[in-house]
């Protein structure tokens, strides 16, 4: 497959676009590994609160949440859903358990998007939090779910292309001047 696309690729430039596929590569490989990172880091959190408020089954419905996180939304939707039926038969009529387990999800959903996806996500693929956010945003509302999924490696992978544009018009720009 490789020596098909070298085909298509002028030879003095085949190093260069190699170079900007390795670096593509590793900036979504990142991405894939940020995400891991957070969806453990998710699971432990829901396990360790649902465990801790003595929620029946409550550490697998914690770790099966978390780690389904890699889809957005899906992990806190469905570990509310399920923590929910298991956690107002158990504590009826206290209300007060029941709301913190609602309310995990809810922070937990809040603390992976604004504070762990923009630090580790976003460090990883060398995007600002900012532009990181701007990109969810724009391919959600644009695409929908489907835009959300691919919204930060599409952004990543325009990023890479926008740095290598700027290096390439500043190394024009020096020739020029020079």
């Amino acid at each position: 497959m490789i020596t098909t696309v070298d085909t298509w690729i002028a030879a003095e430039h085949r190093n260069e676009v190699r170079a900007l596929g390795r670096e593509i590569n590793d900036t979504i490989a990142g991405f894939v590994r940020g995400q891991t990172v957070i969806c453990v880091l998710l699971a432990v959190f829901y396990a360790a609160v649902l465990r801790s408020i003595e929620l029946d089954h409550g550490i697998t419905i914690g770790l099966i949440a978390g780690l389904i996180s890699f889809v957005p939304y899906l992990g806190a939707g469905t570990g509310f859903v399920i923590s929910m039926c298991v956690a107002i038969p158990q504590f009826w009529p206290n209300w007060t358990p029941i709301v913190v387990v609602g309310g995990t999800f809810f922070v937990g959903e809040m603390l992976a998007d604004y504070v762990l996806a923009p630090r580790i996500i976003g460090r990883r693929v060398k995007l600002n939090p900012v532009w990181l956010m701007f990109a969810l945003f724009a391919f959600g509302a644009l695409f929908g779910f489907i835009g959300l999924l691919l919204a930060v490696p599409l952004a990543a992978a325009i990023g890479v292309l926008l740095r290598f544009a700027r290096r390439k018009s500043s190394a024009l720009i020096n020739v020029a001047t020079a």
